[in-house]
């Protein structure tokens, strides 16, 4: 008698031991691809260095007025979404592809855990006491009469940002802020060429 029940499970059976090892590959394919090396945040530096000839093609780049609007835990994606459409992208793409990425996607996600990192580094230990004196500050602002509604709105902003900073950087991982740590230097190199 042929029962499909007998037959799924004499199928089922066969296939187990090559779905679990194609699982065991997946994993440890996805746990090497997760870590930063040494290699991946320099290739990311050296992007990010050449990207800055092509700043005068982004228009959006120039406009830092809406402070409150930056995703401090997605800095580099959010930053890459808003460049889309705009006449340098492509040649942007075709830059982190020439420095070992496999597109902007790749490229932003990797400059998003950088930098969360170096901000977890730069500031150290100080994140939780760094976080009770902006909530305090905050509390102070909103019941000082000498300020006007639009001066609070606008240290509210800058609050709510320095906040999404602090917990950017409190969820960095170890090895992350590890990984990033030898190039701190070249990193503020790279800022302080942007100001």
């Amino acid at each position: 008698m042929n029962l499909p029940g007998f037959q799924h499970s004499r199928f089922h059976s066969s296939l187990m031991p090559v779905f679990l090892a194609f699982m065991v590959s997946l994993a440890s394919f996805s746990a090497h691809a997760d870590k930063l090396t040494d290699n991946t945040i320099r290739h990311f530096i050296t992007t990010l260095e050449k990207a800055q000839a092509l700043e005068s093609e982004f228009e959006s780049l120039n406009d830092t007025s809406n402070i409150e609007s930056i995703d401090f835990s997605r800095m580099i994606s959010s930053s890459v979404e808003k460049l889309e459409g705009q006449k340098g992208y492509g040649r942007l793409e075709d830059l982190v592809q020439d420095n070992g990425f496999s597109n902007l996607d790749e490229w932003a996600a990797t400059g998003d855990r950088i930098y969360a990192a170096w901000m977890a580094i730069e500031m150290g230990d100080e994140n939780p006491a760094l976080n009770q004196e902006m909530k305090e500050a905050m509390a102070d602002m909103e019941n000082s009469p000498g300020m006007s509604d639009q001066q609070k709105t606008q240290m509210r902003a800058m609050m709510q940002a320095a906040l999404g900073v602090t917990k950017t950087a409190a969820e960095a991982p170890p090895a992350d802020i590890e990984a990033v740590r030898p190039h701190v230097n070249a990193l503020k190199t790279i800022s302080n060429n942007e100001d």
